[in-house]
């Protein structure tokens, strides 16, 4: 199979449960023997992308060619550095750096609390940093890597739609993210 078929979603999902059982699959074969960090990020921010797009759960806003989920991808935050710094994405070009401290917008809040943040409307999150002024919702997991202690890094994912994210795709993002984890060598 092509690796570019692994972001083709089946018709007979219908759930955000099945969707994600499925990126787990598709995750793992991609990911499978490869352990470079970057390339791993790149390979998620790319099937999480493609996948929303090709899916009736998330698609296309009506009518339109506008992304419902409309950015994936990882900020890093590597040694010697002192902001959270744009990696791997699929998406409009986004904001390059990030301050990592508390009350900086959603990646930095994630990042230091160590956990997943979903917001249902951006407008209403203090401290949010627009990025796309089309994005409405949003939702950010911290990430976690082989051969370093604690966070390096945050997954962040946009939407052009209010309340597009909810707890199922917390937890099929939360497995996302342990899946780099055991695949990938922050090195």
């Amino acid at each position: 199979m092509p690796h570019a078929d692994s972001s083709l979603v089946p018709e007979e999902i219908t759930t955000k449960k099945e969707f994600y059982a499925h990126i787990h699959e598709q995750l793992r074969a991609l990911l499978d023997g490869h352990r470079y960090w970057v390339s791993n990020l790149a390979q998620v921010s790319a099937l999480l992308y493609h996948s929303y797009l090709g899916t009736p759960l998330y698609g296309l806003l009506e009518g339109g060619t506008t992304p419902v989920v409309n950015w994936c991808g990882f900020y890093v935050h590597p040694a010697g550095e002192a902001n959270l710094v744009l990696g791997p994405y699929a998406g409009r070009p986004a904001c390059v750096t990030i301050s990592p401290r508390a009350g900086r917008g959603v990646c930095a809040d994630a990042y230091v609390s160590e956990k997943g943040v979903v917001v249902q409307d951006v407008e209403a999150y203090p401290g949010h940093i627009a990025c796309d002024g089309e994005t409405k919702s949003e939702i950010v997991l911290p990430l976690r890597l082989n051969g370093v202690e604690g966070v390096v890094g945050v997954l962040d994912l946009d939407s052009t739609v209010l309340c597009t994210f909810n707890d199922d795709d917390l937890a099929g993002l939360e497995e996302v993210v342990r899946i780099l984890q055991e695949t990938s060598d922050w090195a």
